[in-house]
């Protein structure tokens, strides 16, 4: 599904989109009445300190607006660009910024919704679309933390041993079936159906506490997190 394909479907009342060097902003009407603010990044592009600094910048003008507008973060990324550039002007520090900026529309008022629809990688991946209040996904969508030949890398483990545990431990693995099933992703949309109606659906939940954890306990993809995260609380307030 292209993204002017699913721009027609999210916005049939009308959206304005435009698209430069990788990076989307724009708008959308989810009805007549309401509109919704548009971010994101295309094409596979790599950000790197200047599109997380510019992609952070239109999200904090949206934060610090007085309506209540919701933002939609459109993801079709590569992971970070790692240039000796970025890194020496501190990519991680913007990437840390850009999700700083996130919480701090969400904060405000302004609620984040992530919609991947292609791939995303590692640290960019989760500045953008796992920093969103939400997160939704098309089935064409290709999400990875760490691919399993850079986490054989750091963790100088054996490829093949983690081939092994990815078939049957999905923290290990890439791909969307394993990210659904860690409570990263909160659901995935049918293209087939109306984007407008499912994104309309999503954003008439109400805000809860982060169900991340407890997802992932709910789908088998992390079992104990939501145990381990309730027992530190408890304990933590039992002592504090």
């Amino acid at each position: 599904m292209q993204l002017a394909d699913i721009l027609s479907s999210l916005f049939p009342a009308g959206h304005e989109m435009t698209l430069a060097d990788g990076l989307v902003t724009g708008w959308g009407r989810l009805d007549r009445q309401n509109r919704i603010d548009l971010i994101g990044i295309a094409d596979k592009t790599y950000p790197g300190v200047d599109e997380a600094i510019a992609l952070a910048g239109h999200i904090l003008s949206v934060a610090r607006r007085p309506d209540s507008s919701p933002l939609l973060f459109l993801v079709d990324s590569g992971s970070q660009r790692m240039s000796r550039r970025d890194e020496l002007l501190g990519l991680s520090e913007a990437l840390a910024h850009l999700a700083k900026a996130l919480w701090q529309a969400e904060h405000a008022g302004h609620r984040t919704i992530g919609l991947l629809y292609g791939g995303s990688a590692a640290g960019a991946f989760i500045a953008t679309a796992l920093a969103c209040g939400s997160l939704a996904a098309l089935p064409t969508a290709w999400p990875e933390v760490m691919d399993l030949p850079s986490m054989a890398r750091v963790t100088k483990l054996p490829l093949a041993t983690l081939k092994e545990k990815a078939d049957t431990t999905p923290v290990f693995a890439p791909g969307l079936d394993n990210l659904l099933a860690t409570g990263a992703i909160a659901e995935v949309w049918d293209p087939a159906s109306s984007l407008n109606a499912q994104l309309a659906a999503l954003l008439a939940k109400p805000i809860s506490l982060d169900p991340r954890a407890q997802w992932g306990a709910d789908r088998g993809g992390r079992p104990k997190a939501a145990m381990i995260a309730a027992e530190v609380e408890r304990l933590a307030l039992l002592h504090g």
